[in-house]
This record gives structure tokens, sequence and C-alpha cells, in this order.
């Protein structure tokens, strides 16, 4: 990790106290332009990138399985001391895993110069993040990102409507009109020939600001099959089952709750990703229209077809739609 010499301490004081008010500077940091070493940056640490101050404030933190409030020691939030603005931080970091679908074994790994190459892609498309990308002195690809205000999408979900029949009937149809605009979105990628490579529900922030949603974290690619775009397809409908069920149907919480619906479910209509949730929602909401009902099926485990292309889904949920609205008495 090499110290940076172009820039005084005194200088970076008087950044930092025009950004954050007088008093508030350390006493003592580093100043830093190679990330190569990114757990050894620390909080009031200064990073020199492309020319730019950006005072280390705090980790990122992991949000969902179980990982709550781990810190993730490559993504860091930072403020940049030429405008006060809020920035996050991506260091390069590298890791490979296998993940499973079914009987398919899916190769998955970390590309920062994937993610970068979106970020160029995705500059003015309202439904990603934004930012830009920097080599540091060292080479290390770093991502520097605007600070969305918000809330994670699904979250939000999870709270509208009273019980499941009243979220359904008062709240989705607005909501799968929303899912239908980030769908299109990830079709803007896939029509370019990239992937998001980690389509999952907390990767959807909510942006207050904008009123929008946006994706985000798409630095995870995956060594593909005949199918380029088949995780990505998985990861859309994995999101669409959570939005019609309100959240996840758990085999578990059903046992407890309702033994008498369990008992009406097969092997076949559980998820091909996650055998513990239920996809075949009509079982457990009879309301849900068939057409809608079986876009999920395609992602179950007893899926005979498989969906190709986001086309294939939007045309599907086209029909889904209009049955959402006449059951429900309102327009998607």
């Amino acid at each position: 990790m090499r110290p940076h010499t172009m820039i005084s301490p005194a200088e970076l004081r008087g950044l930092m106290a025009r950004c954050a008010g007088a008093g508030r500077p350390p006493a003592s940091f580093s100043v830093i332009d190679d990330t190569s070493d990114f757990h050894r940056i620390e909080r009031d640490d200064v990073l020199i990138l492309d020319g730019t101050p950006f005072w280390v404030r705090n980790f990122e933190r992991e949000g969902r399985f179980g990982l709550d409030d781990e810190p993730k020691y490559w993504v860091r939030r930072a403020i940049d001391l030429t405008d006060g603005s809020i920035k996050v931080l991506k260091f390069e970091f590298r890791e490979e895993f296998e993940t499973q679908i079914g009987d398919l074994v899916i190769r998955r790994f970390r590309s920062p110069r994937k993610e970068a190459r979106i970020l160029d892609l995705v500059r003015a498309h309202p439904n990603f993040m934004h930012g830009r990308w920097v080599n540091d002195a060292a080479g290390n690809n770093v991502r520097i990102l605007e600070f969305i205000r918000g809330r994670r999408f699904d979250e939000i979900v999870a709270e509208l409507g009273g019980d499941h029949h009243d979220y359904f009937h008062r709240h989705f149809p607005e909501v799968l009109g929303q899912f239908v605009e980030l769908a299109l979105a990830i079709k803007h990628l896939h029509d370019r020939g990239e992937k998001h490579g980690d389509i999952r529900r907390d990767h959807i922030i909510r942006d207050r600001e904008r009123g929008t949603n946006r994706w985000i974290d798409f630095d995870y690619d995956y060594v593909h099959g005949e199918s380029l775009f088949s995780f990505d397809l998985q990861g859309l409908g994995n999101v669409l089952i959570f939005l019609v069920g309100r959240g996840d149907a758990l085999v578990p919480e059903l046992r407890r709750e309702q033994p008498a619906v369990l008992a009406t479910l097969a092997p076949e209509d559980l998820n091909i990703s996650f055998r513990n949730r239920v996809a075949n929602l009509r079982k457990i909401h009879p309301y849900v229209p068939e057409s809608l009902n079986r876009v999920l099926l395609h992602f179950s485990a007893g899926a005979q077809l498989f969906y190709d292309s986001v086309d294939q889904i939007l045309e599907d949920l086209a029909v889904a739609a209009a049955d959402v609205a006449a059951a429900t008495g309102r327009r998607a």
C-alpha cells in the first residue's frame, strides 16, 4: 500500500473541515493511492483516486441470508472532498464459488472490470446505480459509485397491505408494473450482450429522490452453458415469486402455521433454486390468476420448460397483468 505524497495533510484537513465543519478533521490519518491491501485502509484515511481525494468513513454491510451487518471490507463509504458528496468505493476483490440450480452447477466469480464496463453502459439509464471507475496507482480497478438514498424494494413490498389478500388486491398491480420496468432494464443489458450476474431482491433500491427502483451490484459474472442469460432469468423469477407472495412462502412456516396447505404441496411445487420456498403460490393464495402462476411455475422444481429471454417473461406477464387487473379491479 503506497502512500501518496502529492497533496499535503494540511490541504486535506482544510478540505475535510470545509466538507464536515470546523474541528471535525482527525488528528492523524494516512494518505493512500494503492488499494491492493484494502483490509488495511482505516476510517479517516484519505484515498487519492485519479487525482480526487476521498475521505473514508464506514464499511458497507451485507444485508441478507444470515449475514446482516457483516462488513464488506472491499466496499467503503467515503466523502468526495472536492464537493462533499457521499460515494461508495468498491475495491478490487476476487472470489469464486459454485451455485446450484436444480441439477445445474454454475461457476460464479467476481469481475471488477465487468462491473466497470456495465457502469459505462448504463450511465444514463434510470434503473441502475451510476458511477465511474478508475485504476489506482497499482492498477487496481476501483468503482466510484453514487450513493443512492432509499430503501430496499423488497423491504418496502413486505410492509404493504394488512395481509396478503389486501396487498395483492390493493398494491400488487403497481408492484407488478415496477417489476416489469426492472425486467426491461435487465433486457437493456442482455440486448447489448451483458448480464447482471447477481439478480437478487436485495439488489434493488428504491431511490426516494428520483422515485425509481435501481439495480445495484453487478460485479458478479458466471460461466454459462447453452444459455448466456439463464442465471439472470432465474434471478428475475426468484424476485417475482417474492413480489407475488409479499415475501417468501417458506415450508417450515407452512408446517407450523398452515399444515393443511402444506399437505397439498408436492416437491415440484417448490422453488428450483431454494427447496424450502414455494413457487406454486396459487396453492396458498387461490386468487392469484392462473396466468401469473404459470409464470412462477417456470421457476419451480417441476418446470419442464424454461425461459430463454426476458422478452419471453414479459410476453407472459403482459397476459398475466391483464388478468391481475381484472381480478383486483385495478390497473397494472
